[in-house]
């Protein structure tokens, strides 16, 4: 029992953005369990956001809600309907926490890479979660760690 006091106190403080338009598609299916389980690999979650944009149904903001992590919903004008910038904000946010060691972010997006460069000058781990296609290679080669998740038919 005191082994595993002591290895919990060991894990690293991890922070959890995920761009939902991104990656919470109905062709990738993804499953947020998973993604919990993949990020918690790295660190215990102290920190987990799902970005949606204005379009999000209201079933899919209690269900997000309803698995554990904070919806996060950003308006946009009538045509851009992204979430980057404020998924970016929040990124360099955890960037200068104290209490973050790892950033993690569940998305296929290059437009990332400078919010993933700040985190790592201060002196961050970053994990990248995606699925393919359209997973930036860019994207990978930036992050620290990179894992891909499964899709479900």
């Amino acid at each position: 029992m005191f082994f595993k006091k002591r290895k919990e106190r060991e894990k690293k403080n991890l922070a959890l953005f995920v761009d939902g338009p991104n990656i919470i598609r109905k062709e990738f299916n993804i499953d947020l369990d998973e993604l919990r389980k993949i990020a918690g690999k790295y660190g215990r979650i102290v920190t987990g956001k799902v970005f949606l944009n204005q379009h999000a149904s209201e079933k899919l903001i209690e269900a997000i809600a309803n698995q554990g992590f904070e919806p996060k919903v950003v308006l946009a004008g009538e045509i851009e309907s992204d979430v980057d910038v404020s998924v970016a904000v929040d990124v360099i946010r955890a960037a200068y926490t104290d209490n973050i060691d790892i950033i993690a972010l569940a998305s296929r997006d290059a437009d990332y890479l400078p919010a993933i460069q700040v985190a790592k000058e201060k002196g961050k781990k970053v994990l990248v979660i995606a699925t393919k296609p359209g997973f930036s290679k860019a994207l990978q080669h930036a992050a620290d760690y990179v894992e891909l998740l499964s899709k479900r038919f």
